[in-house]
């Protein structure tokens, strides 16, 4: 198993992330979250680039509002003020990140701002489980 200070976020990231585009609307959004069991969505533009993200902490807003859910299209909810994080950043450096901003996502990004992936706290939580499980002896 890798030292935590030598792994990188490309080796824990899932690249098989759902995006959508800004005016998906929400019930879609949350029936394909329930369907596929993930807590976010992306927004990409046409190119693949960063525009937000919606998670199910969003989806506490919506119902709270009340506002129509099949009329309302994710870029009402989703957060703008993404951080985000590259494959070569240190998985330790994505996490205190992560810790820092209260964030379960972090979408990772190439050099052209085009998402590649996202780590999640389930990716962590995993990893970890991994290294600190008792060897047998």
């Amino acid at each position: 198993m890798d030292d935590i200070d030598d792994l990188f976020v490309g080796r824990l990231m899932s690249s098989s992330l759902y995006t959508v585009a800004p005016d998906t609307l929400v019930e879609e959004a949350a029936t394909d979250m329930l369907d596929r069991g993930i807590g976010s969505v992306v927004v990409v533009d046409d190119d693949g680039r960063l525009e937000g993200l919606l998670t199910t902490t969003d989806f506490v807003r919506i119902v709270a509002e009340r506002r129509p859910k099949d009329e309302t299209p994710v870029s009402s909810y989703m957060s703008t003020d993404v951080v985000t994080t590259t494959a070569r950043e240190s998985i330790r450096d994505a996490a205190d990140s992560m810790v820092a901003h209260g964030f379960h996502h972090l979408p990772v990004v190439d050099d052209d701002g085009v998402v590649i992936g996202i780590v999640t706290t389930t990716d962590l939580t995993a990893y970890v489980s991994q290294i600190e499980a008792p060897s047998p002896e």
